[in-house]
């Protein structure tokens, strides 16, 4: 769902919702960069809710760090990478 706010519903009806993110997001690609993580997190082991929840942060904390450096207008989800890649990276 685009717009303000990630829901996310796991199998027990435990609901959050991430309000981080911006409105650059919202370009062809993000939801693929964000079902690559998520998939990648499952590959790990990590549960299907947790894994749903932890991408969703990661994706939308890349999408933050790239637009305080770019700004919003014109971002692109392989901007994105760089960012992911230090996010996960750090300690």
């Amino acid at each position: 769902m685009k717009g303000s706010g990630t829901i996310i519903t796991g199998e027990s009806g435990r609901t959050s919702i991430s309000y981080e993110g911006n409105p650059g997001m919202g370009c062809g690609g993000m939801g693929d960069v964000l079902t690559g993580i998520i998939t990648g997190l499952i590959a790990q082991n990590i549960t299907l809710v947790d894994a749903a929840g932890y991408g969703v942060c990661l994706h939308a904390r890349a999408a933050e760090e790239l637009s305080s450096v770019s700004g919003e207008r014109g971002m692109l989800a392989m901007d994105l990478m760089p960012y992911i890649r230090q996010l996960v990276n750090s300690e």
